[in-house]
């Protein structure tokens, strides 16, 4: 199946995304990952067709039924338009009270976020713990989700422009240098 691109239809007769091999694409709280391969297999005596994505960060392979690739979230990486957005994002202040927040109940939410997929979504987990970072110690598993939202914003962020991830952070980095 190489080099095929698989149309498969949902049961509402809507296209679904569609990737190629080689493809690059976004399986949330994974990051960024190429369409290694696209295969049949049989599941309980049912031929099913699967995307096979390899994670760029840690070589993680996942297969995703095709009929399933809305409800799992795999998307597009963002176009270059959209990152200034993701920086805007990052440049707002935070509506909610996060400090005022007990650290696990923000860790479920943060971590919701994150399971979206949604960059939007991960660079608002970033900036909320990176200004609670600049006030108070975060708790271990806080410190897991920054350095899971920086490495998912990071690679998703250099995938787009296409450049090195060490230019990305530090534009990032630069957005919390400046004072409010």
């Amino acid at each position: 199946m190489d080099g095929k691109k698989v149309e498969q239809q949902t049961q509402d007769n809507e296209q679904t995304k569609t990737f190629q091999v080689g493809d690059l694409a976004v399986y949330p709280a994974h990051g960024v990952g190429r369409i290694e391969a696209i295969e049949s297999r049989i599941v309980n005596g049912e031929k099913l067709m699967f995307y096979i994505l390899k994670v760029i960060e840690n070589s993680m392979v996942i297969m995703i039924p095709i009929c399933n690739v809305e409800s799992v979230g795999l998307r597009d990486v963002i176009n270059e338009e959209e990152i200034s957005k993701v920086y805007d994002v990052m440049r707002q202040t935070s509506e909610s009270s996060i400090d005022k927040q007990t650290w696990n109940r923000r860790y479920r939410e943060y971590m919701d976020k994150i399971k979206t997929g949604s960059i939007y979504e991960v660079a608002e987990v970033f900036r909320d713990l990176s200004i609670l970072k600049l006030t108070k110690d975060l708790s271990f598993g806080e410190r897991k989700l920054y350095d899971t939202a920086q490495v998912l914003l990071v690679g998703e962020l250099s995938t787009a422009r296409n450049t090195d991830e060490v230019v990305i952070m530090s534009e990032i980095e630069s957005i919390f240098d400046n004072p409010r």
